[in-house]
């Protein structure tokens, strides 16, 4: 099949396929009108050949219908015939042909698949077509060369695919629109019965007897029909740009009387640009005016640190000098103090032996003494002896004179019932000793039972004020169901309304807050008995911001609490904020602070426990053991002061207090089991007040037992003292009648004589003690004149050590002195350089912000510039132009507004307009090419219907 191509013929069927921008289509139908004329001018010459391109080289198939394998078959450049046997495969390779060049099964009259092409048994089959490209109208030569591969594989499911190789194989495209593009170029159009006529086409177009069919054929097989369908669509395109080219008008007619409008709004602000203008002046100004005044502040600080560099000098000269005196005064001190160490060591040599003079006077002295204790006792001892003698002496001489007068019977009647008077006495004394012991074990009973009778009752009463205080707390948690506040006592509700009233009429210049309880709740309940123990009476504490509202509250509560159970008023200044306690409270990775434990819904109420208790420096630790580990056994956690056990316990880093609690009063969150357990506590201590009261009653009666058998022994008591005493009056008046006749004469005088030699013998040792004590006066006499030699030899010594000590306090002193004046040179240095390190600090920051504000400046205006003018005023000027700026803007509405609207306007109309003349161009351009077309297309169908159509290739 030979491509036979005249350019005025194919531009129809291309310019059908071209879906190209207005630029380009402008530039095809140039390039039509062109060709159009040249085609004209040469009398529609249809001979110009270009049988290089398009033409059919070969053709290969595989599976294809009932073929295995046929071809490839090579095709000669101009008429080629295939002939064969039915069956042989000619049908097949036309049916190729239609199918491998993209055709539709139904156009073959073979199929209405394509999975019917595929040869029974097979998965696939493959067409391979190969088109020659060579010539001036090659296709992509630079890509496929001399000839174009079209390989099509069709698939049982009736998909195919495509592969558009080059001469040397390489796939170059996989894409159908690349093979449409190449027959679009080659012109070769496999649906044309003019260029590919199968059978059944031939058939129908033979046997047709109707005029208008042939016609049909005829304006199908010569694109005369396709050329009129564009043209149509062509002329409707125009109708409907025609169309838009009127809208258009309209609405560029709006858009230019918009963009006048905002123009001649725009040219109305032109004052307030040179205003704007004038103002960016002032910025540039204003930014080196900052730059300047800032220069001019660094120029002093400059100037003083080089000021205070310049007596740095001055410094290290004092400094110098006070090191050379303390030096100096150091040596002295020295020297003295050496001089000092001689004569001490020389006193302190002296010492020993002054200590050891005084050691062996005292010894002296005690033996004296002794001595002397020994005569003087003997010396009594011999006094006594004496009297003693004298009254033995006496006795006798009495005794003597006495002994014939009394008679035998009387005597011995008188001894006989005094006999018996004393063993009555016996037997008196003996039982008033055991009434005695008996009265004693009474009174030990009653004390015991009166002391138990005591311990009773004060724990009658100490469970009768728990029962009664258990009853009204019983009653505040059932109030507290409806009211909260009744937990921290009945009238607590009354209180606070009195409060608020209070606050409305003014008494208050801040609201008292309270109870603090009231605002804390705990995180986890079972720490709630550690922050009551932690808190005590806080949680029923009130806060206020001034004493005088602290007096207003106090007036208050006169009112409501009796005195001694008025909550306590702390004063706090008032603040929103929680305080910043991250650097001062305790951190623990496990266990909380009270802070952290708690939710506190007032700032103050959080600062005011801060102040008062420190809550931030306490923390809660479940367990005592671990309490202990943490507190005592370590070291405790920086910031921690104690901690509380989950029990009330306190625990210090070296004490641990149990906790008098055993239940939350006031913070429980679940009442119910508060209440439960506060009856039953009552319930416990009903039954323990009933076994009080019993066991009270049995005790007092004991005692009365125990008094009626105390006072019956003493009263028998009683009656054995008269008999003793009776008795003994009767004896006594018994032995007075006696004279004493019953003593022994003998003994008297044996005693006497034992005497006497006692006295010669106290006589003998008082001679030899007298004796020895003048012997030890005279020792200790030479030991006291020894000992007073060596304290005058101390004295000396210590009287040289005086004024040497004197010196050495002087030289200390001026030591001190001069090392105070060069710790004062030191701190003055110091306070110096830290002065001039802190001025250079400045001026550097001053310096960077200088820089900082010269680099603001550069980007505000790149060239410095000079200003006489303050920032002040330049700051003045500048506010006054923002004013007058801000009311045109008012005026006249924002410039920034107005700008942009006016180049929005005149942006749109400038579009609008010249979419508009594009648009009026392309029309009058394809009118005129139109006009040609149609034209050509007149001759063209004159000149076709004169010449002798050409039959198509039949099979």
């Amino acid at each position: 099949m030979g491509k036979r191509k005249e350019e005025s013929i194919s531009e129809p069927g291309s310019c059908k396929r071209q879906k190209q921008e207005y630029t380009d289509e402008h530039s095809d139908e140039s390039n039509e009108e062109e060709n159009s004329q040249s085609s004209a001018d040469s009398n529609f010459s249809l001979l110009s050949t270009a049988g290089d391109v398009g033409v059919i080289e070969s053709i290969q198939l595989k599976n294809f219908m009932c073929h295995s394998m046929l071809g490839p078959f090579q095709f000669g450049s101009n008429l080629n015939f295939v002939v064969g046997n039915n069956g042989s495969g000619k049908s097949s390779v036309l049916t190729a042909l239609i199918v491998g060049l993209g055709g539709k099964a139904t156009a073959t009259n073979r199929g209405s698949s394509l999975k019917m092409f595929v040869r029974d048994g097979e998965t696939s089959a493959d067409i391979s077509i190969t088109l020659r490209n060579q010539g001036r109208d090659a296709f992509k030569p630079e890509l496929y060369g001399g000839s174009i591969i079209v390989n099509q594989h069709i698939n049982l499911d009736g998909s195919r695919s495509y592969k558009l190789k080059s001469k040397s194989g390489t796939i170059i495209s996989s894409k159908k629109e690349e093979l449409l593009g190449i027959l679009d170029h080659f012109n070769i159009q496999v649906d044309n019965p003019v260029s590919v006529l199968t059978q059944e086409m031939s058939k129908h177009f033979l046997q047709s007897k109707n005029e208008g069919d042939k016609y049909k054929f005829f304006m199908k097989a010569t694109q005369l029909e396709q050329m009129k369908e564009d043209y149509s669509s062509i002329m409707k395109t125009k109708e409907n740009t025609c169309i838009q080219i009127e809208q258009g008008v309209e609405r560029l007619q709006e858009l230019k009387q918009l963009y006048v409008e905002k123009r001649e709004r725009y040219k109305s602000i032109g004052f307030v640009n040179d205003m704007r203008n004038h103002l960016e002046d002032l910025k540039h100004k204003m930014a080196w005016a900052v730059v300047g005044e800032m220069e001019k502040e660094i120029q002093p600080v400059k100037e003083g640190i080089r000021a205070e560099e310049g007596n740095t000098e001055k410094f290290v000269q004092k400094l110098e000098e006070c090191r050379a005196k303390v030096n100096e005064a150091e040596e002295k001190y020295k020297a003295i103090q050496d001089k000092l160490i001689t004569v001490s060591e020389e006193a302190q040599a002296l010492h020993p032996q002054c200590i050891s003079l005084k050691a062996d006077i005292q010894a002296r002295r005690k033996a004296v003494n002794e001595a002397e204790v020994l005569y003087n006792r003997s010396r009594t001892e011999l006094k006594r002896l004496g009297k003693d003698d004298e009254q033995l002496c006496k006795r006798i001489e009495e005794l003597k004179s006495s002994a014939n007068q009394a008679s035998e019977p009387e005597q011995l009647e008188r001894q006989r019932k005094i006999a018996r008077l004393r063993e009555q006495l016996k037997a008196f004394r003996d039982e008033e000793i055991m009434i005695g012991q008996q009265v004693d074990q009474f009174q030990q009973a009653i004390y015991k039972c009166k002391e138990e009778h005591a311990r009773l009752r004060r724990e009658d009463s100490d469970v009768k004020q728990a029962l009664d205080a258990r009853q009204r707390q019983l009653r505040e948690l059932k109030d507290s169901k409806t009211n909260t506040l009744k937990r921290f006592g009945p009238h607590v509700p009354a209180f606070l309304e009195a409060v608020e009233a209070a606050y409305r009429q003014g008494r208050f210049k801040h609201k008292p807050v309270g109870p603090l309880g009231a605002f804390i709740h705990p995180k986890d309940a079972e720490l709630t008995l550690a922050v009551e123990s932690c808190l005590k009476s806080l949680v029923q504490a009130f806060c206020c911001d001034n004493h005088s509202d602290e007096r207003t509250l106090q007036l208050l509560m006169s009112q409501y609490y009796p005195r001694g159970f008025r909550p306590q008023i702390i004063v706090n200044k008032f603040q929103n904020e929680v305080y910043d306690i991250r650097h001062r409270g305790v951190h623990h990775p496990e266990f909380p602070s009270v802070l952290t434990a708690l939710e506190i819904d007032h700032a103050v109420v959080a600062n005011c426990l801060i102040d008062v208790r420190g809550i931030e420096t306490v923390l809660l630790i479940k367990s005592s053991c671990k309490a202990r580990e943490v507190m005592q056994f370590n070291r405790p956690p920086k910031n921690c002061r104690e901690a509380f056990t989950a029990e009330g316990d306190q625990v210090f880093e070296r004490r641990y207090y149990s906790s008098d609690y055993l239940r939350p009063k006031f913070l429980s969150k679940d009442v119910e089991a508060e209440i439960s357990h506060l009856e039953k506590e009552i319930e416990n201590k009903k039954a323990r007040l009933a076994a009080s009261q019993q066991c009270l009653y049995s005790i007092e009666n004991e005692i009365r037992q125990n008094e009626d058998y105390l006072h019956g022994h003493r009263r028998h008591q009683k009656e054995l003292q008269i008999k003793i005493r009776t008795t003994n009056a009767e004896i006594a008046d018994l032995e007075n009648m006696e004279e004493h006749q019953s003593v022994d004469i003998r003994t008297l005088e044996g005693e006497a004589e034992e005497n006497k030699g006692k006295m010669e013998s106290v006589k003998e040792d008082m001679q030899q003690q007298s004796r020895r004590m003048e012997e030890l006066k005279n020792i200790l006499q030479v030991a006291e004149k020894n000992f007073e030699e060596m304290k005058e030899k101390i004295h000396q010594v210590e009287e040289i050590a005086g004024p040497i000590k004197e010196e050495l306090n002087k030289a200390d002193s001026e030591v001190e002195n001069s090392k105070r004046r060069l710790q004062h040179y030191e701190d003055k240095q110091k306070e110096h350089l830290a002065y001039i390190k802190m001025h250079k600090e400045l001026l550097a920051a001053r310096e960077k912000e200088l820089e900082e504000k010269m680099a603001q400046a550069r980007q505000i205006y790149p060239e410095r510039i000079e200003i006489s003018r303050t920032v002040k005023s330049l700051d003045a000027e500048m506010n006054r132009l923002r004013e007058r700026i801000n009311s045109e803007n008012d005026r006249h509405g924002n410039r920034e507004e107005i700008v942009q609207q006016f180049h929005d306007a005149k942006e749109r109309y400038e579009d609008a307009n010249s979419k508009v003349k594009n648009l009026k161009k392309f029309i009058r351009l394809l009118e005129e090419i139109m006009t040609q077309r149609f034209k050509i297309y007149r001759q063209f169908l004159r000149f076709s219907l004169e010449r002798k159509t050409n039959l198509p290739l039949m099979m």
